[in-house]
């Protein structure tokens, strides 16, 4: 998992982006576009708004490229009180609440309110999304297929996601996936299929052997 991130300082806070997690969703443009310019240099200026709206426009971002730093003492971000998996049509699964990604000996990769997985297979920044289902066309309406995981009990906790090798991604823990259609099923274990070619997405159903998916 690659990172490259550059900040951008103002008076009462500042902006931090990771330019490998971008996929250009471009909400902070469309949210704030007087501070986020990308035809400016520096294209981020914290000093264009107050906190509380950078802070909000920030949240927006579906992949964590952007977070906010404070020079206050106030949080800079609230962990949502859901863990949320977000289907986006033909695109990522979108992770929103207490997330972390671990290695299969439970190193941790990336921990974050805000994720974006890849489900096409192609991306070169495995297992984060790097925009690649676009020009490789990946289709997949998003709809909810049949579910692999046991029913959640409403339990409170943080989310473990476990990137296989070669595999699917592992979750354990109170997490509810909704579907472009806003199904929703509440789930306490399951696995992702990443690969992007499951007959059941976004669950796996082992197709990753059969296409020879590579991915750590």
């Amino acid at each position: 998992m690659k990172s490259k991130t550059l900040h951008y300082s103002g008076e009462k806070a500042a902006v931090s982006y990771d330019v490998r997690r971008c996929i250009h969703a471009a909400e902070c443009v469309h949210g704030l576009p007087d501070v986020f310019d990308p035809g400016r240099k520096p294209w981020i200026d914290p000093d264009r708004a107050e906190a509380e709206q950078l802070l909000q426009v920030i949240m927006s971002c579906p992949t964590g490229a952007l977070h906010l730093e404070r020079s206050d003492d106030e949080q800079a971000e609230p962990t949502p009180e859901r863990n949320i998996a977000a289907i986006e049509p033909n695109g990522p699964v979108y992770l929103r609440g207490d997330m972390e990604i671990v290695t299969r000996q439970g190193d941790v990769l990336l921990k974050d309110t805000r994720i974006a997985l890849c489900r096409c297979g192609n991306s070169e920044n495995k297992p984060l999304c790097d925009g690649q289902h676009t020009p490789t066309g990946f289709e997949d309406g998003g709809v909810l297929g049949g579910s692999d995981g046991a029913p959640a009990r409403g339990a409170g906790g943080g989310v473990r996601v476990t990137a296989v090798p070669d595999g699917p991604l592992l979750f354990k823990g109170p997490l509810s996936v909704v579907g472009s259609d806003s199904r929703e099923m509440r789930l306490e274990k399951g696995a992702l299929c990443r690969c992007g070619a499951s007959e059941n997405k976004p669950f796996c159903d082992g197709s990753h052997v059969r296409v020879g998916f590579a991915g750590d």
